[in-house]
């Protein structure tokens, strides 16, 4: 049996965008692409055609993707989440021992992790290593340069 894929809302609804974007738009379009390239003679030796083609089959599969994500997905509103401990979408304020710098991540899904918005994979060893873990808390996160000290400064669920 295939495996929950955690998200939030709105996570949900921008993956429903792209496909919505993708079946109403960008299919009609390749398969217009398809046809006018084909209109223009011999298709060995007809780059048009190829490119299109190859368009055609990165949005077929991406479609597919995108329903299979959907089709799993286990929707969490941080909003409604009532708990001390860190678990998905938390929004975790973190002191950093080391560098003695305040940091905040946000536990989110696989396709809203961005760490340049402070949004972290659930299947990050980060998250990992803060979920379960409440205010207080001094947690050892194990980081290519080598192991990083935190405590747990607040835990937020908005």
């Amino acid at each position: 049996m295939s495996q929950r894929i955690p998200m939030t809302p709105e996570c949900h609804q921008k993956l429903q965008e792209e496909l919505k974007r993708l079946i109403r738009i960008e299919r009609p379009k390749v398969v217009q692409d398809i046809a006018e390239a084909r209109d223009h003679g011999d298709l060995s030796e007809n780059a048009e055609y190829d490119a299109a083609k190859d368009r055609q089959g990165f949005i077929e599969g991406r479609i597919a993707e995108l329903n299979g994500k959907i089709s799993l997905a286990h929707i969490i509103d941080p909003a409604e989440i009532n708990s001390e401990k860190v678990v998905f979408g938390a929004k975790v304020k973190l002191f950093d021992t080391e560098s003695e710098n305040e940091v905040s991540y946000q536990i989110v899904g696989e396709d809203e992790a961005d760490i340049k918005l402070g949004k972290l994979s659930v299947n990050s060893p980060v998250a990992k290593a803060l979920i379960g873990h409440i205010v207080d808390d001094e947690v050892h996160i194990r980081v290519p340069s080598g192991t990083r000290v935190y405590e747990i400064v607040d835990i937020l669920y908005e």
